[in-house]
């Protein structure tokens, strides 16, 4: 197993959450927070805008089942990488779309990618690609927070067509 992780911004961190832990070869999702100015932020501290971080979530997949270029394409589809600081009624910087990358070769792909996905939209993408500089886990009740409360109305009225997109799109790359 060749073991990677990869980290995405890409508006509440539960949704992005919701839709890559059920895809073949992922292993993990963690949600949290990457790239602001303060150490050990939490969740009231990041939602006032005043620290720059984003909410994100940490992907840890085996590459051998499924490819970056996989997650980075599902990523572009399954969020809107075209408004700025806002995804929906979620809207501040820590809402930003954004691909946190660890080496050159991961910058390489999400640019790749976002080439990609711009050539099926007309109105600019404006997801940053940036080395992810820090990254921390968000507080424990933030972890599978979809799983747990499908039937909170957040969940069925923004989660839920992400997760029904996703199984549609993508049916042969999710779990069985």
């Amino acid at each position: 197993m060749a073991k990677k992780s990869l980290v995405l911004g890409g508006g509440c961190f539960w949704c992005l959450e919701a839709v890559f832990e059920l895809l073949e070869g992922v292993e993990d999702v963690e949600s949290g927070y990457a790239n602001g100015q303060t150490d050990n932020p939490d969740y009231r501290s990041v939602c006032s805008g005043e620290t720059g971080h984003a909410e994100v979530v940490k992907i840890t997949y085996d590459d051998e089942v499924i490819s970056t270029d996989d997650l980075l394409e599902i990523f572009f589809e399954i969020h809107d990488p075209t408004t700025l600081n806002r995804q929906g009624a979620d809207v501040g910087t820590q809402y930003r779309s954004a691909i946190f990358y660890e080496d050159d070769k991961v910058k390489e792909k999400a640019l790749k990618a976002r080439d990609a996905a711009q050539s099926k939209r007309s109105t600019p993408i404006v997801t940053v690609i940036e080395p992810l500089k820090a990254y921390y886990p968000a507080e424990s009740y933030h972890q599978d927070y979809y799983r747990h409360n499908t039937a909170q109305g957040y969940c069925m009225a923004v989660i839920s067509p992400k997760v029904s997109k996703l199984r549609e799109k993508f049916a042969k790359k999710v779990k069985s």
